[in-house]
């Protein structure tokens, strides 16, 4: 069998490697848009449930060479007054890390997999995917050029569209979707150079969700000085939304002021967002979920079928979980057109429960709980504002929605 891969990002990639690795097919060919693969981008979370796919394809000792692994999750209220912290990845019992890591770095390693495994004709880059034809025995893929140019057409049994959230195929299929769903809140990404806070090892979420914080350490002992790389993302609540494009660049004077007074005395957030190296922005939108995915010898992936909004680190994740089902099935099922649907069948339930679950009740909803309470001001005693019981509760219910609570994922067997 001939597997035509359509986007060369994190759920294409680990799409080619899985699939070589089951020995799913014959001939596998990714193609990528970009005509250059640059380190682009800033943090992204993977945890221990898409951890262990990719340790699963050997690349767990690759990832932590060049990832952070945080011990604690910890959230704030906008006065910097912890709220509640749990232990994360391996200190809470998990049987795989969880990885805070450069989205160019998790990119690289899996490219320089699928090029040594693969060989490197299998990833061809300056294909863009405009469309796509199908047989009863085939599929065939249009590509043109990043200047516009077509070029020559490409044919195989299967094609996975992981073309990403703006994805060609996607709209193929559903030509009358219209925009994008924004309810009201952009984002702006950062890196920055620091010495570590907290314990040197924590994701630490603050304040609710009209102004919202998210920093944690992507690459250790950058300098002599023993700096960290921090990402950073705040959540604004903003009427109109920026560019879907992830790779906008942002203004400082858009947000800052929002945080010009979150001084504490683990961090000081306004300094941190000036000694920026990057700064990019992103507005919160999503998708409605679709009915389907797979139409014969065609189906979506990761982004290009479930476009979500960036939170609980589950973006990357769940296009990663895709890719080793979507892999696993197509060897466990004789034909390749059942082998799709079967995925869809597997994948889509899951993946719309937690579209559905970020719009309503994304992770920091145990901060808008304790804010709400507060009205916003500084509390003496937190067990007087909500007990901890209850805030194990609403942490542990997004954990089990998103698919990494520990119960679910594996335990440590030492």
């Amino acid at each position: 069998m001939e597997l035509i891969i359509v986007g060369g990002g994190i759920g294409g990639l680990t799409l080619a490697l899985a699939a070589h690795a089951a020995k799913a097919a014959g001939r596998i060919r990714v193609f990528e848009a970009a005509s250059e693969i640059l380190p682009l981008g800033v943090g992204i979370n993977l945890g221990p449930h898409a951890v262990k796919e990719l340790s699963e394809l050997g690349l767990q000792d690759a990832l932590a060479a060049v990832a952070c692994q945080p011990q604690d999750y910890a959230f704030f209220t906008r006065h910097g007054q912890l709220v509640y912290r749990e232990p994360w990845g391996l200190a809470a019992g998990h049987r795989w890390p969880h990885f805070s890591i450069h989205r160019g770095d998790l990119h690289q390693v899996l490219l320089n997999a699928v090029r040594e495994r693969l060989g490197a004709e299998s990833f061809i880059t300056g294909h863009r995917c405009i469309g796509v034809e199908q047989s009863d025995t085939s599929v065939t893929a249009r590509f043109v050029a990043p200047d516009g140019t077509s070029l020559p057409q490409r044919q195989g049994d299967v094609l996975i569209a992981c073309d990403g959230i703006h994805s060609a195929v996607r709209a193929q299929f559903y030509p009358q979707e219209g925009p994008f769903a924004y309810r009201g809140i952009n984002m702006w990404r950062g890196v920055t150079r620091q010495q570590p806070y907290l314990t040197g090892r924590s994701i630490a979420r603050i304040g609710a969700r009209h102004s919202t914080l998210i920093i944690y350490p992507i690459r250790d002992h950058i300098d002599a000085a023993g700096n960290q790389l921090v990402n950073w993302v705040v959540e604004i609540e903003r009427e109109v939304a920026v560019p879907v494009d992830w790779n906008k660049p942002g203004r400082l004077d858009d947000f800052l002021p929002v945080y010009r007074d979150w001084h504490f005395d683990w961090l000081d957030v306004p300094a941190m967002m000036r000694k920026a190296d990057a700064i990019f922005s992103y507005p919160m939108v999503d998708r409605d979920p679709l009915a389907r995915w797979s139409f014969g010898r065609v189906t979506l992936l990761g982004d290009a079928a479930h476009p979500m909004y960036p939170q609980g680190g589950n973006g990357g994740a769940q296009a990663i979980i895709d890719a080793a089902t979507l892999a696993r099935l197509l060897v466990s099922e004789g034909d390749p057109a059942a082998a799709l649907k079967a995925y869809e069948a597997a994948r889509l339930p899951p993946t719309s429960r937690i579209v559905l679950q970020n719009r309503s009740a994304p992770p920091n909803v145990i901060v808008d709980t304790v804010e709400q309470r507060t009205g916003g001001k500084r509390f003496d005693r937190l067990e007087d504002v909500i007990s901890a019981d209850e805030l194990k509760a609403i942490f542990e219910r997004y954990q089990k929605v998103a698919g990494y609570h520990v119960q679910q994922v594996g335990r440590s067997q030492g």
